[in-house]
């Protein structure tokens, strides 16, 4: 299974095809995933897109537990070097602790174990 990262979400809202056939796929997003990429399409675009992106993803969507979210700052702390945003880093762990491979093309997570990076 797969777990999308907002980087992900943004190249399947452009309609990037080595993104967007992970809806063809097993998929979850984290709700802190749901929450950066409502702001981002708020911000890029209007409420009306995404409200429709909410919409569509919410089914998919899975919380976070406590546990998970102090092991992502743990993580974030540890890599503070390459200044990977909260929300990723959550994501990353979330993966991890659920053994889901991370999509993303944030070039922080290239080699990292357990992720699918995908270049534009």
């Amino acid at each position: 299974m797969y777990c999308l990262d907002t980087y992900a979400l943004w190249e399947i809202q452009l309609g990037n095809q080595k993104y967007s056939r992970f809806l063809t796929e097993e998929f979850i997003i984290t709700d802190w995933t749901a929450a950066e990429f409502y702001r981002t399409l708020l911000r890029e675009h209007d409420i009306k897109t995404a409200d429709y992106w909410f919409r569509k993803l919410r089914p998919y969507c899975r919380q976070v537990p406590v546990e998970i979210l102090i092991k992502a700052i743990l993580f974030q702390a540890e890599n503070s070097k390459n200044r990977i945003s909260l929300f990723d880093c959550v994501g990353y762990m979330f993966s991890k602790e659920n053994r889901m491979v991370f999509v993303t093309g944030d070039k922080e997570f290239e080699k990292r174990p357990g992720v699918a990076y995908i270049k534009k």
